[in-house]
Formats: C-alpha cells, sequence, structure tokens
C-alpha cells in the first residue's frame, strides 16, 4: 500500500473521489459539493488556520487503486469539557473495509498529531464548526442524509474501534413530520404568553436581514457564550452568513420572539439543501445556481432543518420555547404543504436538556453519529466519557 500527503491538485481530487467511491453503493448517499470540502484544506478561506493546520493523505493499493482517505487537524481552541491535555482532531476518514489499511491511514494522523504536541485525538469532527462532518454515522443509514452530515459505510465504527478509539460522546438527531400535532402544552403555553402584553413572535422579513442579524447576535451571545465552549459572535459576522444563506433562506421558517420589542428567542431553520445538491454531483455552477432556483421556486423541497434555537437565559423556563414553537410551528406550518419533514441539529448525549426539547416536540430519534476518542497514551492520560453539560 502507498500513503501519499496531499499537496497538489490531482492528489486534492483523489482525495474527494475515494468518498465518492466508499459510498457508491448506497443509494441514499449525497456528494458534499467539492468546493466546500476543498475551502476546509484551504487557509484564505477557512479562518481556523488562524488557530493550528491540517494534513492529508490519500492510501492507494499496490496497484495504484484509491482505496483510503484521512485528515488531521490541530486547533488551539479546540476544547471540550473534562479535556485538560493537548488534543487533536481527525477526520474526513474513508476506507475499504479493512483494518490494515485503516490503521496505515490513522497512524499517519496520529504521527503527526505527536509531532504537533498533541497527546490524543477526537474523530471524525471537522476542521471548523460542529454543524458540519462532525462524528461517525452509526444508525440512520436508510435515509438522505442532511446537509453537512457526515454518511459513511457501516463498517467504520468496527475499523476505528479495532484501530482503539472509544465512544467519547453519542450525538443524537431527531425528526417528526411537521403535520403531526404538538402536544396539547404547546397550545396552553402559547396562549397564556398571547395574552401578556409586551409579547410577540415573528418570522423574519429577508429585506431586513441587517435587523435581524442584530437580533440573531443579542440572543446567540446571551444563550451561548456564556458556556465558555463558544465565544462571542458579531452582528456583522452574522450578515456575511445571512448574505451567504439569502438565496435559500425561506423567511417564513425563520422566527423570533420578543419583549417589547427585544429580542428574547429565536428558531432558526433553513430548508435541507442536500434536497437540492442530490442533483448536482458535488458542483455548483451557474447550471446548478438556475437549477437550484428553479427548485426552490417550484417548492420541491419538502424537508426542513434546524439550525439555532436560542432563548435568553432570565427567559428560559418560562414557557417561551413553546410560545415561539406553537406560533411559527403550530400555527403557521401546518397544514400549509410548504414542508413534509423536519429533521433537527444533533445533541449530544452530554446535552440532555436539548434531548428533551426534541422529545418534548414529538419527534423521534432519526439518527445516531458518535465522536470518538483515542488517547495516545492511557498510562498517562484515563480515557473518560464527555462529562454531562452543566447549566446555572
Amino acid at each position: 500500500m502507498q500513503l501519499t500527503e496531499v499537496n497538489n491538485p490531482q492528489s486534492a481530487k483523489d482525495f474527494i473521489q475515494v468518498s465518492v467511491m466508499m459510498n457508491r453503493h448506497n443509494p441514499n448517499y449525497i456528494r458534499p459539493l467539492d468546493k466546500e470540502v476543498d475551502a476546509v484544506f484551504d487557509s484564505a478561506k477557512n479562518k481556523n488556520f488562524k488557530y493550528g493546520e491540517a494534513k492529508r493523505w490519500v492510501l492507494k493499493d499496490d496497484s495504484g487503486k484509491l482505496i483510503g482517505r484521512v485528515a488531521a487537524f490541530t486547533h488551539s481552541k479546540y476544547v471540550n469539557k473534562g479535556t485538560e491535555f493537548p488534543t487533536g482532531g481527525m477526520g474526513f476518514f474513508d476506507c475499504i473495509n479493512d483494518q490494515q489499511a485503516a490503521n496505515i491511514l490513522l497512524d499517519a494522523a496520529k504521527a503527526w498529531l505527536q509531532s504537533k504536541g498533541m497527546e490524543a485525538m477526537d474523530g471524525p469532527i471537522n476542521f471548523g464548526d460542529r454543524d458540519k462532518w462532525w462524528g461517525l454515522m452509526v444508525e440512520g443509514f436508510e435515509t438522505e442524509p442532511m446537509y453537512g452530515m457526515s454518511f459513511n459505510p457501516d463498517y467504520y465504527a468496527q475499523l476505528l474501534e479495532g484501530y482503539g478509539f472509544k465512544n467519547y460522546y453519542n450525538q443524537y438527531y431527531y425528526a417528526r413530520l411537521v403535520d403531526d400535532p404538538l402536544s396539547p402544552k404547546f397550545s396552553e403555553r402559547h396562549a397564556k404568553f398571547k395574552a401578556k402584553p409586551g409579547y410577540d413572535a415573528r418570522h423574519i422579513k429577508i429585506k431586513n436581514l441587517e435587523k435581524h442579524a442584530e437580533e440573531f447576535a443579542t440572543v446567540y451571545n446571551s444563550a451561548w457564550a456564556q458556556h465558555g465552549e463558544e465565544k462571542a459572535i458579531t452582528k456583522e459576522s452574522v450578515m456575511k452568513l445571512f448574505n451567504e444563506m439569502k438565496p435559500i433562506m425561506d423567511e417564513r421558517i425563520i422566527w423570533f420572539a420578543y419583549y417589547k420589542e427585544e429580542p428574547i428567542a429565536m428558531w432558526i431553520n433553513i430548508p435541507d439543501l442536500n434536497q437540492y445538491f442530490k442533483h448536482f454531483n458535488g458542483k455548483l455552477g451557474l447550471l446548478q445556481k438556475l437549477h437550484l432556483l428553479w427548485m426552490k421556486k417550484r417548492g420541491t423541497n419538502k424537508k426542513f432543518t434546524g439550525v439555532a434555537f436560542g432563548i435568553v437565559p432570565k427567559f428560559q423556563a418560562l414557557g417561551i420555547d413553546s410560545y415561539l414553537i406553537y406560533e411559527g410551528g403550530g400555527l403557521n406550518l401546518q397544514g400549509r404543504g410548504w414542508y413534509d419533514i423536519y429533521e433537527m441539529g444533533w445533541a449530544g448525549d452530554w446535552n440532555p436538556r436539548m434531548i428533551n426539547i426534541y422529545k418534548g416536540l414529538g419527534a423521534k430519534q432519526s439518527r445516531r453519529m458518535v465522536t470518538y476518542r483515542y488517547i495516545f497514551d492511557e498510562n498517562a492520560h484515563a480515557f473518560e466519557r464527555h462529562p454531562e453539560m452543566e447549566y446555572k
């Protein structure tokens, strides 16, 4: 077998092609956009290069056939609760069902991370945010993956565990049919807030994106930045994100709750982009963009997904979540025929509060991913699973 570092345009193409080859027999596989994978490893496009490095490899058999790939990352701001030693990342792992081949790839990632001072590696993860390519799929192969979701053959868990990776935490996805009835508690809590002066809930208006970017930053920084694992976000960075999302944005599924016109909660959703991208075979040129706009206009995408849900702390545990969801979903989505399925972003097993919110929506677990950890020397550091999140 021949291991090669990705360091030129041809090997970068090979890196992408490995994933296509490994998943070609699964009819539910949807090829990620080539340019989005390439961007992860482009220091001019990925801001995470300010905090770390990335390296990737492809593996060929003795006849020159591609049989595997892997990437490794360091990131000075990569933090997990309970981790007190330098931990790197491993991702974009694809391999034939052969433990020796998998070991060659994972040994390369391990050796490089050790040379950078790392004492463990988590994976498969992304050199970036946790909303894309995070975790290994172990349940949920029978349906098409959502945009940004890892998708892999079912034997990959055996290869990683055979190498020595251990389950650091589970990532649970939940889904529900849009028109299934909500629990009566949603309408009851909605009525309670509807009767109180000052409370309101509205979907966004695309013409007012700058205003909504400021509202997003307000809720996000109050609801998440306090946890320590998330950093504050600026209105400008949200506006940049909104402008990128604008071509596919559906204002009917992006909602804010207000008290005396101040934003106190948000429920951000987008159409599942994979329902468009599955027609494009990894490309997104002018023709594909025109095709996307045509599909959007016709309303062919019947699946939407959650991006963010947050409540300003002093309004938590009051029922604002039910008020917002009933106003946005129960009254404005159900029975319209716009969407059939709602699949939510993942919640770690260390975050039971979010899992309970999903269950309270009447959602059923649709998939399970696993983020694994491999400690290089367990005599130096004992393996421990990710601790449950603490709430104040």
